[in-house]
């Protein structure tokens, strides 16, 4: 009556007595056929072989490298690579792999591919910084020299594979490197060309040398003051060495024609003063004293002019005889040729001082202008220096990073445990497919008894009649030995029939 009404643990314990043998039946049949299938199936063995991860033995403060791609991601690159019917059929060939007589090399390779395992090891230093200590790799093959031999290759592929790509990495970087290198190198000789040609075509000009134009600029002021003032005081003597001369040489006599002579030399003396004080003005303001002084001279010579004795009515007669100059008068007129020569060279000196500052001058004020076009040809010029600086220390860092990856001496991977030769196989194991067939057959007699509990309709106890019929019981006859039974046929099925000792009941 299963499954009609609740059951109790009595129940549960007479289905077990009923129903034992079926249940040990099933579960020893399945247990064998466990048994049998682990001997059956063709035995797997697994080569394993730890690759450590061994990091660059320079520090990376003096050489940077160059290949920072993800450890992770690298290795699930080379992965795929190591993994590609390229590299997978020439292993599949040498040790004839999964050479079934339907096979063709795709399933082969297929095969092949499922076989191979690659385990990374996570510790919790690599959690905290990111890295990846090393890794397993593992091959499963039928026979375990297969495997041993199969994992080596792999093992070595990885390793090869590792080296050539950071070689070519770094190679490839620094060949790169050197092309942009040689482009910005070009493009700096131009912006040097180009600031090479400004600086000559602005010479004194330059933004840089504004400061020293001015400190030139009032240098060559203050020079022209000096020689301004000298050449003035030059100017002064001359005309008062004019006057002396003058007054020795036509001291008032009537009979003398030398009146004539003096007012020619007082009128040549005037128009050279006039002339000194108009290039004086050009320089300087009226209230300059070098003006007012010369003005002063000019009023003088003029005074002098005008009072001079007209000449007289005997200037036609014959020129008496000439009579020798005295030798103070000797003396005037050679400080008066010695001071002429430094007269001019003062004047010269003079012009070529007022030369220089009109330069000077004109640099100034054209400063501003070529300020501007210097900053565009400086900015240019030093992006570009810049540029080719930041190239060149990049080149230089993967220079040395590609030889460091050509000895061998960045990272690498380091076969830490080589390929172990299996002692036995892990799959099948004879324990785990015997438990697993023992626990079935358990399972499958469970279930089958509960089933046949299920159908059976035979009424054993009170609570039965009562789930039944929900009528009360009045009494219970025992079973009685030694009564007729009915004859029935004989069921192939007998085990799995029902009990012939049903408990009889009468009810009211």
């Amino acid at each position: 009556m299963l499954g009609h009404r609740e059951l109790t643990m009595e129940d549960y314990a007479g289905i077990l007595k009923r129903r034992f043998w079926l249940i040990l039946i099933s579960a020893i049949l399945l247990l064998g056929v466990g048994i049998g299938i682990s001997y059956i199936l063709p035995p797997q063995y697994v080569s394993q072989t730890l690759v450590l991860i061994e990091q660059q033995k320079v520090p990376e403060d003096y050489v940077k490298p160059v290949v920072t791609e993800d450890l992770g991601a690298r290795l699930a690159s080379m992965r795929e690579q190591i993994l590609s019917r390229s590299r997978l059929e020439p292993i599949i060939t040498k040790f004839n792999l999964y050479a079934g007589s339907n096979n063709t090399m795709d399933i082969r390779v297929d095969q092949t591919r499922k076989a191979i395992e690659i385990a990374p090891i996570r510790s919790d230093q690599s959690k905290v910084t990111g890295g990846m200590p090393g890794f397993f790799i593992s091959f499963k093959a039928q026979d375990a020299r297969t495997a041993q031999q199969v994992c080596s290759e792999i093992t070595s592929l990885f390793v090869s594979e590792n080296l050539s790509e950071r070689e070519q990495s770094a190679e490839g970087t620094t060949d790169f490197l050197k092309q942009q290198l040689a482009d910005s190198k070009r493009d700096l000789d131009e912006q040097d060309a180009k600031l090479e040609a400004f600086q000559q075509k602005y010479f004194g000009r330059l933004p840089e040398q504004e400061s020293s134009n001015t400190n030139t600029l009032q240098a060559l002021t203050t020079q022209l003051d000096a020689v301004t003032q000298s050449l003035g005081r030059m100017q002064e003597n001359e005309t008062f060495l004019q006057a002396m001369i003058s007054q020795q040489t036509h001291e008032p006599q009537g009979s003398e024609p030398g009146s004539s002579i003096s007012v020619d030399e007082r009128q040549k003396e005037l128009k050279t003063l006039i002339a000194q004080k108009q290039e004086l003005e050009t320089l300087y303001t009226p209230d300059h004293p070098d003006v007012l002084a010369i003005s002063r001279r000019i009023a003088d010579l003029q005074a002098e002019i005008a009072h001079a004795p007209a000449e007289s009515a005997t200037s036609t007669a014959p020129a008496p005889a000439t009579h020798p100059d005295q030798p103070q008068l000797l003396q005037l007129k050679a400080q008066l040729s010695s001071l002429r020569p430094s007269i001019a060279a003062a004047k010269q000196e003079q012009a070529q001082l007022q030369q220089k500052l009109r330069m000077y001058e004109s640099r100034i004020e054209s400063s501003p202008m070529v300020e501007e076009e210097y900053k565009q040809v400086t900015r240019d010029h030093d992006t570009a220096l810049g540029f080719y600086n930041s190239l060149l220390k990049k080149m230089n860092e993967s220079s040395m990073a590609t030889a460091l990856e050509q000895r061998q001496q960045g990272e690498q991977f380091f076969v830490m445990d080589p390929a172990n030769l299996p002692d036995a196989p892990t799959f099948p194991n004879p324990f785990v497919f015997a438990g697993g067939g023992f626990a079935a057959g358990l399972f499958l007699g469970l279930l089958i008894a509960a089933m046949l509990e299920y159908r059976d309709t035979s009424l054993r106890n009170e609570r039965d009649i009562w789930a039944f019929t929900k009528l009360p019981t009045l009494a219970i006859i025992s079973h009685i030995d030694g009564l007729p039974q009915p004859v029935k046929p004989q069921s192939r099925r007998k085990l799995f029939s029902r009990p012939n000792k049903p408990i009889e009941s009468a009810g009211s």
